[in-house]
Protein backbone atom coordinates (compact mmCIF):
# COMPACT_ATOMS: atom_id res chain seq x y z
CA UNK A 1 0.00 0.00 0.00
CA UNK A 2 1.51 3.46 -1.12
CA UNK A 3 2.05 5.90 1.39
CA UNK A 4 1.78 9.08 -1.02
CA UNK A 5 -0.84 11.08 -0.87
CA UNK A 6 -3.48 11.80 -3.52
CA UNK A 7 -2.36 15.18 -5.78
CA UNK A 8 -4.71 18.05 -5.02
CA UNK A 9 -6.15 19.20 -7.80
CA UNK A 10 -4.40 22.47 -9.30
CA UNK A 11 -6.22 25.88 -8.42
CA UNK A 12 -6.39 28.25 -11.75
CA UNK A 13 -4.30 31.46 -11.55
CA UNK A 14 -7.19 33.45 -12.17
CA UNK A 15 -9.57 31.93 -9.93
CA UNK A 16 -6.55 31.60 -7.09
CA UNK A 17 -5.98 35.64 -7.44
CA UNK A 18 -9.68 36.44 -7.67
CA UNK A 19 -10.51 34.16 -3.79
CA UNK A 20 -7.33 36.34 -2.36
CA UNK A 21 -8.29 39.52 -4.23
CA UNK A 22 -11.54 39.13 -2.01
CA UNK A 23 -9.97 37.96 0.89
CA UNK A 24 -7.73 40.92 1.14
CA UNK A 25 -10.65 43.28 0.87
CA UNK A 26 -12.75 41.62 3.45
CA UNK A 27 -9.96 41.59 5.82
CA UNK A 28 -9.14 45.52 4.56
CA UNK A 29 -12.86 46.23 4.66
CA UNK A 30 -12.73 45.37 8.84
CA UNK A 31 -9.47 47.24 9.18
CA UNK A 32 -8.14 50.43 10.09
CA UNK A 33 -7.94 52.25 6.56
CA UNK A 34 -4.66 52.81 4.69
CA UNK A 35 -5.78 54.11 1.45
CA UNK A 36 -1.94 55.01 0.00
CA UNK A 37 -0.95 51.26 0.66
CA UNK A 38 -3.96 49.95 -0.76
CA UNK A 39 -3.50 51.76 -3.71
CA UNK A 40 0.15 51.11 -4.26
CA UNK A 41 -0.76 47.50 -4.01
CA UNK A 42 -3.67 47.43 -6.28
CA UNK A 43 -2.01 49.27 -8.78
CA UNK A 44 1.46 46.92 -8.67
CA UNK A 45 -0.73 43.73 -9.14
CA UNK A 46 -2.68 45.81 -11.78
CA UNK A 47 0.93 46.62 -13.98
CA UNK A 48 2.17 42.54 -13.13
CA UNK A 49 -1.25 41.11 -14.49
CA UNK A 50 -0.78 43.62 -17.42
CA UNK A 51 2.80 42.54 -17.91
CA UNK A 52 1.56 38.91 -18.01
CA UNK A 53 -0.79 39.74 -20.66
CA UNK A 54 -3.70 38.64 -18.32
CA UNK A 55 -7.02 40.49 -18.06
CA UNK A 56 -8.57 40.01 -14.85
CA UNK A 57 -12.26 38.53 -15.02
CA UNK A 58 -15.05 40.40 -13.25
CA UNK A 59 -16.97 38.61 -10.79
CA UNK A 60 -20.29 39.50 -12.19
CA UNK A 61 -19.75 38.19 -15.81
CA UNK A 62 -21.62 35.04 -16.82
CA UNK A 63 -19.97 31.76 -15.97
CA UNK A 64 -17.65 30.32 -18.77
CA UNK A 65 -20.11 27.14 -18.92
CA UNK A 66 -23.08 29.93 -19.80
CA UNK A 67 -24.07 30.12 -23.38
CA UNK A 68 -22.82 32.98 -25.26
CA UNK A 69 -26.55 35.47 -25.36
CA UNK A 70 -27.70 33.59 -22.63
CA UNK A 71 -27.57 36.16 -20.18
CA UNK A 72 -29.19 39.00 -22.48
CA UNK A 73 -31.89 36.46 -23.49
CA UNK A 74 -32.64 35.99 -19.50
CA UNK A 75 -32.68 39.72 -19.25
CA UNK A 76 -34.88 40.11 -22.05
CA UNK A 77 -37.23 37.30 -21.04
CA UNK A 78 -37.95 39.26 -17.55
CA UNK A 79 -38.57 42.80 -19.11
CA UNK A 80 -41.23 41.24 -21.21
CA UNK A 81 -43.34 39.42 -18.11
CA UNK A 82 -42.43 43.13 -16.49
CA UNK A 83 -44.09 44.52 -19.64
CA UNK A 84 -47.10 41.80 -19.32
CA UNK A 85 -48.00 42.67 -15.27
CA UNK A 86 -47.38 45.94 -16.32
CA UNK A 87 -50.26 45.80 -18.85
CA UNK A 88 -52.61 43.52 -16.75
CA UNK A 89 -52.31 46.17 -13.66
CA UNK A 90 -53.58 49.17 -15.92
CA UNK A 91 -56.02 46.69 -18.04
CA UNK A 92 -57.75 45.91 -14.32
CA UNK A 93 -57.17 49.22 -13.16
CA UNK A 94 -59.10 50.97 -16.00
CA UNK A 95 -61.85 47.96 -16.08
CA UNK A 96 -61.48 45.64 -12.99
CA UNK A 97 -64.79 43.52 -14.85
CA UNK A 98 -62.24 42.21 -17.40
CA UNK A 99 -59.98 39.97 -14.65
CA UNK A 100 -61.73 36.64 -14.22
CA UNK A 101 -62.99 36.16 -10.74
CA UNK A 102 -63.38 39.87 -9.64
CA UNK A 103 -59.93 40.29 -7.96
CA UNK A 104 -61.27 43.73 -6.33
CA UNK A 105 -64.66 42.66 -5.29
CA UNK A 106 -65.98 45.40 -7.84
CA UNK A 107 -69.24 43.49 -7.83
CA UNK A 108 -70.22 42.38 -4.70
CA UNK A 109 -72.42 43.84 -1.80
CA UNK A 110 -74.64 46.63 -2.66
CA UNK A 111 -71.99 47.80 -5.34
CA UNK A 112 -73.59 44.94 -7.33
CA UNK A 113 -75.42 47.06 -9.43
CA UNK A 114 -72.79 48.63 -11.14
CA UNK A 115 -71.90 45.66 -12.92
CA UNK A 116 -70.24 46.17 -16.41
CA UNK A 117 -72.43 46.65 -18.67
CA UNK A 118 -73.47 44.15 -21.13
CA UNK A 119 -71.77 45.38 -24.84
CA UNK A 120 -75.09 46.49 -27.40
CA UNK A 121 -76.84 43.20 -28.97
CA UNK A 122 -75.79 42.40 -32.66
CA UNK A 123 -77.62 39.32 -33.48
CA UNK A 124 -80.25 37.43 -31.56
CA UNK A 125 -79.42 35.28 -28.33
CA UNK A 126 -79.11 32.08 -28.36
CA UNK A 127 -80.57 31.13 -24.75
CA UNK A 128 -82.61 33.03 -21.77
CA UNK A 129 -80.39 35.22 -20.11
CA UNK A 130 -78.64 33.44 -16.61
CA UNK A 131 -79.93 33.49 -13.52
CA UNK A 132 -79.02 36.01 -11.18
CA UNK A 133 -79.00 36.35 -7.51
CA UNK A 134 -82.50 36.60 -6.16
CA UNK A 135 -82.62 39.77 -4.53
CA UNK A 136 -85.54 41.70 -3.72
CA UNK A 137 -85.78 45.30 -5.60
CA UNK A 138 -85.69 48.22 -3.83
CA UNK A 139 -85.70 52.11 -4.15
CA UNK A 140 -81.84 52.31 -4.45
CA UNK A 141 -81.68 49.23 -6.44
CA UNK A 142 -84.54 49.08 -8.69
CA UNK A 143 -83.26 46.43 -10.68
CA UNK A 144 -81.65 43.97 -7.88
CA UNK A 145 -82.50 40.66 -9.04
CA UNK A 146 -82.72 40.84 -12.72
CA UNK A 147 -80.83 40.60 -15.97
CA UNK A 148 -81.81 43.84 -16.70
CA UNK A 149 -79.39 45.15 -13.77
CA UNK A 150 -76.33 44.91 -16.66
CA UNK A 151 -78.58 46.45 -19.64
CA UNK A 152 -77.90 49.90 -21.36
CA UNK A 153 -80.07 53.08 -19.67
CA UNK A 154 -82.90 53.86 -21.40
CA UNK A 155 -82.19 55.74 -25.16
CA UNK A 156 -78.41 54.36 -24.85
CA UNK A 157 -79.68 51.08 -25.07
CA UNK A 158 -80.57 51.86 -28.45
CA UNK A 159 -77.91 51.35 -30.77
CA UNK A 160 -78.20 52.31 -34.65
CA UNK A 161 -76.73 50.33 -36.65
CA UNK A 162 -73.77 51.79 -39.93
CA UNK A 163 -76.20 53.37 -42.35
CA UNK A 164 -75.39 51.87 -45.77
CA UNK A 165 -77.24 53.30 -49.31
CA UNK A 166 -79.71 50.31 -49.78
CA UNK A 167 -82.79 49.78 -52.41
CA UNK A 168 -83.06 53.46 -54.06
CA UNK A 169 -81.72 55.46 -51.79
CA UNK A 170 -78.96 56.48 -50.59
CA UNK A 171 -76.69 56.24 -47.24
CA UNK A 172 -78.01 59.84 -46.00
CA UNK A 173 -81.59 58.34 -46.57
CA UNK A 174 -80.98 55.47 -45.17
CA UNK A 175 -79.39 56.79 -42.06
CA UNK A 176 -82.31 59.31 -41.51
CA UNK A 177 -84.70 56.56 -41.97
CA UNK A 178 -83.21 54.74 -38.90
CA UNK A 179 -83.06 57.71 -36.90
CA UNK A 180 -87.05 58.56 -37.27
CA UNK A 181 -87.11 54.82 -36.05
CA UNK A 182 -85.47 55.62 -32.67
CA UNK A 183 -87.21 58.22 -32.31
CA UNK A 184 -90.55 56.62 -32.57
CA UNK A 185 -89.26 54.18 -30.08
CA UNK A 186 -87.67 56.43 -27.51
CA UNK A 187 -90.86 58.65 -27.75
CA UNK A 188 -93.29 55.34 -27.13
CA UNK A 189 -91.46 53.45 -24.61
CA UNK A 190 -89.34 56.19 -22.72
CA UNK A 191 -90.33 59.32 -22.54
CA UNK A 192 -92.20 60.52 -19.17
CA UNK A 193 -94.73 62.02 -20.82
CA UNK A 194 -95.48 58.99 -22.69
CA UNK A 195 -95.25 56.77 -19.73
CA UNK A 196 -97.63 59.18 -17.60
CA UNK A 197 -100.28 58.49 -19.57
CA UNK A 198 -99.96 61.55 -22.32
CA UNK A 199 -100.07 61.76 -25.84
CA UNK A 200 -96.70 60.22 -27.80
CA UNK A 201 -96.55 63.28 -30.47
CA UNK A 202 -92.83 62.70 -31.40
CA UNK A 203 -93.67 58.97 -32.27
CA UNK A 204 -96.85 59.81 -34.05
CA UNK A 205 -95.43 62.36 -36.15
CA UNK A 206 -93.29 59.66 -37.71
CA UNK A 207 -95.91 58.18 -39.43
CA UNK A 208 -96.50 58.71 -42.75
CA UNK A 209 -99.92 60.55 -42.92
CA UNK A 210 -100.33 58.65 -46.20
CA UNK A 211 -101.09 55.85 -43.99
CA UNK A 212 -104.38 56.67 -42.67
CA UNK A 213 -105.68 53.10 -41.43
CA UNK A 214 -102.19 52.63 -38.80
CA UNK A 215 -102.96 56.51 -37.43
CA UNK A 216 -106.63 56.42 -37.15
CA UNK A 217 -105.97 53.05 -35.22
CA UNK A 218 -103.43 54.73 -33.34
CA UNK A 219 -105.51 57.98 -32.50
CA UNK A 220 -108.35 56.36 -31.55
CA UNK A 221 -106.27 54.40 -29.00
CA UNK A 222 -105.28 56.75 -27.22
CA UNK A 223 -108.93 58.64 -27.20
CA UNK A 224 -111.15 55.68 -26.22
CA UNK A 225 -108.71 52.76 -25.73
CA UNK A 226 -110.79 49.22 -25.87
CA UNK A 227 -109.84 45.87 -26.62
CA UNK A 228 -110.06 46.11 -30.33
CA UNK A 229 -108.40 49.65 -29.67
CA UNK A 230 -104.90 49.11 -27.28
CA UNK A 231 -102.68 51.63 -26.97
CA UNK A 232 -100.50 49.20 -25.52
CA UNK A 233 -99.48 47.84 -29.08
CA UNK A 234 -97.45 50.91 -29.71
CA UNK A 235 -96.89 52.70 -26.46
CA UNK A 236 -96.02 52.10 -22.70
CA UNK A 237 -98.21 53.97 -20.54
CA UNK A 238 -98.87 53.61 -16.38
CA UNK A 239 -102.22 55.14 -14.77
CA UNK A 240 -100.35 58.15 -12.68
CA UNK A 241 -102.91 57.70 -9.82
CA UNK A 242 -101.77 54.05 -9.25
CA UNK A 243 -97.88 53.79 -10.24
CA UNK A 244 -94.60 55.72 -10.56
CA UNK A 245 -91.50 55.06 -12.64
CA UNK A 246 -88.72 54.46 -9.72
CA UNK A 247 -86.38 57.16 -10.47
CA UNK A 248 -85.08 58.09 -13.98
CA UNK A 249 -83.66 54.75 -15.71
CA UNK A 250 -85.71 52.15 -17.74
CA UNK A 251 -83.37 49.97 -18.81
CA UNK A 252 -83.49 48.52 -22.59
CA UNK A 253 -81.82 45.61 -24.78
CA UNK A 254 -82.32 45.01 -28.27
CA UNK A 255 -81.37 45.44 -32.16
CA UNK A 256 -82.12 47.21 -35.31
CA UNK A 257 -81.42 46.28 -38.70
CA UNK A 258 -82.72 46.82 -42.22
CA UNK A 259 -82.58 45.41 -45.25
CA UNK A 260 -83.71 46.02 -49.25
CA UNK A 261 -87.21 45.25 -50.05
CA UNK A 262 -89.37 44.56 -52.85
CA UNK A 263 -89.41 47.61 -55.41
CA UNK A 264 -86.45 49.00 -53.95
CA UNK A 265 -87.75 50.20 -50.73
CA UNK A 266 -85.93 49.81 -47.58
CA UNK A 267 -87.72 48.44 -44.27
CA UNK A 268 -86.15 48.38 -40.49
CA UNK A 269 -86.23 46.11 -38.34
CA UNK A 270 -86.57 46.27 -34.54
CA UNK A 271 -86.92 44.43 -31.77
CA UNK A 272 -86.55 45.68 -28.24
CA UNK A 273 -87.16 45.02 -24.08
CA UNK A 274 -88.20 47.65 -22.06
CA UNK A 275 -87.70 47.05 -18.18
CA UNK A 276 -89.80 49.51 -16.23
CA UNK A 277 -89.52 49.58 -12.25
CA UNK A 278 -92.50 50.94 -10.59
CA UNK A 279 -93.70 51.44 -6.98
CA UNK A 280 -97.50 52.90 -5.97
CA UNK A 281 -97.89 56.15 -4.28
CA UNK A 282 -97.06 56.03 -0.54
CA UNK A 283 -95.30 53.35 -0.29
CA UNK A 284 -91.70 51.64 -0.84
CA UNK A 285 -92.65 48.15 -2.35
CA UNK A 286 -91.18 48.07 -6.09
CA UNK A 287 -92.33 45.93 -8.31
CA UNK A 288 -91.27 45.22 -12.38
CA UNK A 289 -93.31 45.18 -15.43
CA UNK A 290 -91.05 44.32 -18.77
CA UNK A 291 -92.44 44.82 -22.42
CA UNK A 292 -90.94 43.42 -25.57
CA UNK A 293 -91.67 45.09 -28.72
CA UNK A 294 -90.83 44.10 -32.51
CA UNK A 295 -91.72 47.05 -35.30
CA UNK A 296 -91.12 46.29 -38.72
CA UNK A 297 -90.79 49.91 -40.18
CA UNK A 298 -90.60 50.48 -44.27
CA UNK A 299 -89.23 53.31 -46.31
CA UNK A 300 -90.93 52.99 -49.45
CA UNK A 301 -89.78 53.54 -53.03
CA UNK A 302 -91.44 56.76 -54.24
CA UNK A 303 -91.22 56.05 -57.36
CA UNK A 304 -93.59 52.94 -56.84
CA UNK A 305 -95.61 53.93 -54.24
CA UNK A 306 -97.35 57.66 -52.97
CA UNK A 307 -95.54 58.49 -49.77
CA UNK A 308 -94.70 61.44 -47.66
CA UNK A 309 -90.90 62.48 -47.96
CA UNK A 310 -89.15 61.58 -44.49
CA UNK A 311 -91.91 59.70 -43.12
CA UNK A 312 -92.14 55.78 -42.70
CA UNK A 313 -94.64 53.37 -43.10
CA UNK A 314 -95.71 50.93 -40.53
CA UNK A 315 -95.30 47.22 -41.48
CA UNK A 316 -95.82 45.26 -37.79
CA UNK A 317 -96.41 46.45 -34.38
CA UNK A 318 -96.63 43.90 -31.63
CA UNK A 319 -95.81 43.45 -27.90
CA UNK A 320 -95.41 41.08 -24.92
CA UNK A 321 -96.05 42.45 -21.41
CA UNK A 322 -94.88 40.51 -18.47
CA UNK A 323 -96.05 41.65 -14.71
CA UNK A 324 -99.63 43.16 -16.23
CA UNK A 325 -102.94 42.49 -15.25
CA UNK A 326 -104.80 40.30 -18.06
CA UNK A 327 -107.62 41.31 -19.45
CA UNK A 328 -107.74 44.79 -18.77
CA UNK A 329 -108.56 47.28 -21.83
CA UNK A 330 -108.30 50.63 -20.13
CA UNK A 331 -105.09 51.72 -21.90
CA UNK A 332 -102.67 51.55 -19.03
CA UNK A 333 -100.27 48.65 -17.87
CA UNK A 334 -101.31 47.14 -14.65
CA UNK A 335 -97.95 45.94 -12.57
CA UNK A 336 -99.15 43.10 -9.74
CA UNK A 337 -96.80 43.72 -6.06
CA UNK A 338 -96.06 40.70 -4.31
CA UNK A 339 -98.41 41.96 -1.21
CA UNK A 340 -100.99 42.65 -3.57
CA UNK A 341 -103.99 40.91 -4.56
CA UNK A 342 -103.81 39.96 -8.28
CA UNK A 343 -106.29 41.98 -10.57
CA UNK A 344 -107.91 41.29 -13.56
CA UNK A 345 -108.95 37.67 -15.24
CA UNK A 346 -106.74 35.13 -14.06
CA UNK A 347 -103.99 34.20 -16.58
CA UNK A 348 -104.93 31.82 -19.08
CA UNK A 349 -101.42 31.39 -21.08
CA UNK A 350 -98.28 29.20 -20.35
CA UNK A 351 -95.43 30.58 -18.10
CA UNK A 352 -93.00 32.86 -19.60
CA UNK A 353 -89.49 33.99 -18.99
CA UNK A 354 -89.77 37.94 -20.03
CA UNK A 355 -86.48 38.24 -20.42
CA UNK A 356 -86.08 35.64 -22.88
CA UNK A 357 -85.08 37.25 -26.32
CA UNK A 358 -83.94 34.23 -28.34
CA UNK A 359 -87.06 33.04 -29.25
CA UNK A 360 -89.52 34.93 -32.06
CA UNK A 361 -92.36 37.39 -30.37
CA UNK A 362 -95.42 35.37 -30.47
CA UNK A 363 -97.94 37.70 -31.11
CA UNK A 364 -100.83 35.12 -30.68
CA UNK A 365 -99.84 34.32 -26.77
CA UNK A 366 -102.35 34.57 -24.68
CA UNK A 367 -102.00 36.31 -21.02
CA UNK A 368 -99.80 33.91 -19.11
CA UNK A 369 -97.91 34.52 -16.17
CA UNK A 370 -93.91 35.33 -15.94
CA UNK A 371 -91.09 32.92 -14.12
CA UNK A 372 -89.21 36.16 -12.61
CA UNK A 373 -89.40 40.08 -13.12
Amino acid sequence: MSDQRPEEPSVPDDVWERFARDTERDIRASAPKEPSARARLVTARLREQEARGVRPESWRAAPASAPRGAVKRRRGAWTALGLVLAVVVAVGAMKPSLIPGDPFGARSGKDADTAAELPAETAAPTAPPSAVPSDAPTLERPFAGSPAERWADGAAGIVLPKAEPAGVFSRQQVAHALQQSRTLLVDANLDPGTLRGERPAAALAVVDPLQPDVLDQLNTSLRAPDEKHDPLSMFSRFDPKEVRVVGDAVKTRGRMSFEEADHGSVVVHADYTFVYPLVRPGTKEVARTIVRRVLELELPNPARFRVTAGKLTVLRYDENAGNSACDVHDGFLHPEFPSQQPTGAPPSGPSTDPYDRSQDLDRHKSCGTVTRT
